[in-house]
């Protein structure tokens, strides 16, 4: 099964909890750019689709590299001294297929939200998350 398909069917497994709350951290790079053809002109080859950025940027996307690739927070009572109020837990889920690996960066950023006291957890089927 892809990677994508378990995904979504985690996905839909944390959308029946209404304690937990989620959100698909997409991340990326390209590039981007605000500037019009200006100056002189001159001519450019270009490919159908090809488009031209002049003074152009990286752009990086999404949280950061090996963030997790669902984030969100789960609601949980806190006793005692604060009876009855609700705090938000940070939760990560990093989403992998059967033969996936987990990369140093992606276990780094885990062990950052678990150091934190937050939730991470490893997932390759819906069955991972329930205990969330």
């Amino acid at each position: 099964m892809k990677e994508s398909d378990i995904q979504n069917l985690i996905r839909l497994t944390l959308s029946e909890r209404s304690e937990v709350t989620h959100w698909r951290n997409n991340t990326g790079s390209g590039w981007q750019s605000n500037e019009l053809l200006r100056g002189p002109r001159r001519c450019v080859d270009m490919n159908p689709g090809d488009v031209l950025l002049r003074n152009a940027r990286p752009l990086h996307a999404g949280l950061c590299k090996g963030s997790s690739d669902l984030i969100g927070m789960k609601s949980v009572e806190i006793t005692q001294e604060m009876v009855g109020q609700r705090v938000a837990v940070f939760v990560a889920v990093e989403v992998k297929n059967k033969g996936g690996r987990v990369t140093k960066e992606q276990q780094h950023f885990g062990d950052t939200v678990l150091n934190a006291g937050g939730i991470f957890a490893i997932a390759r089927s819906p069955a991972d998350v329930e205990g969330l």
